[in-house]
């Protein structure tokens, strides 16, 4: 086994167990001991996995089913997505046909577009009443009502993102993490995700410090489908993000 391909096991089965001894990584892996720990060095200087006495325990942090209302997303580091959300604005042109996702941080882009000339298509109620209010053109989808989250979903939703073809899509989550991507707590929002992703020329995932390294329960997309802006990471280390995709940091 190349190094490359024992480093990503050892992530894997790091992030699948949580923790993990340097006995059973090199069981598992059919290696030496000593391979192992030179290997959790490597990795712990990474930022993959967190190296402990005996071995490792995985830096993801696994997000709690019950996803937080929209109420509670506008306490969390609010400078730091409006900041992400003023940057994402000023990358619509003239004439772009806009993907926008139901979000916190996607939501406060409507105080910062300018473009008027571009068409504003979005599952968000909250943020197409803004853009509304402001003389935007903009289009709600068709779907179910998701209450906690101010989003349009569902199998309908689905089906009117397929008439679509846009130009560029900005993209909230409640996770990202190396192996597993973009994650969200929801299944149907998941696919709303997923679908609209494949209909964008170009992709942008707008992500605070607090998405980093979490793990959620429906990946909607690998890394290498989005960019990422993020802004204010702290300690997040994003050397293991910029090596599957663009991270834009503010």
């Amino acid at each position: 086994m190349l190094t490359q391909e024992r480093f990503e096991a050892i992530v894997k089965v790091v992030n699948r167990a949580g923790a993990v001894t340097v006995q059973n990584l090199a069981k598992a892996l059919n290696t030496s001991e000593s391979t192992i720990r030179r290997d959790l060095v490597q990795l712990d200087s990474l930022g993959r996995v967190r190296k402990v006495h005996g071995g490792a325990t995985s830096v993801v942090q696994l997000e709690a089913v019950q996803e937080r209302c929209m109420q509670e997303k506008y306490n969390s580091n609010m400078e730091a997505k409006k900041q992400i959300a003023a940057y994402a604005a000023s990358l619509v042109h003239a004439n772009d046909f806009i993907f926008l996702d139901a979000g916190s941080t996607t939501e406060q882009m409507a105080d910062f577009l300018e473009e008027t000339s571009a068409v504003y298509v979005t599952n968000g109620i909250t943020l197409a009443q803004k853009l509304a209010a402001r003389g935007f053109r903009v289009m709600l989808i068709a779907g179910r009502v998701k209450a906690s989250t101010d989003a349009v979903i569902g199998s309908e939703a689905v089906v009117s993102l397929q008439n679509y073809h846009f130009s560029r899509g900005f993209f909230g989550t409640n996770g990202i993490a190396v192996e597993e991507g973009f994650t969200t707590p929801d299944i149907e929002e998941a696919r709303n995700k997923c679908e609209a992703m494949k209909r964008c020329h170009k992709c942008y995932v707008l992500a605070d410090s607090s998405k980093f390294d979490v793990l959620s329960n429906v990946s909607f997309g690998c890394l290498a489908n989005a960019a990422i802006i993020t802004a204010d990471v702290g300690e997040v280390n994003l050397k293991q993000y910029k090596q599957h995709t663009e991270v834009i940091e503010l």
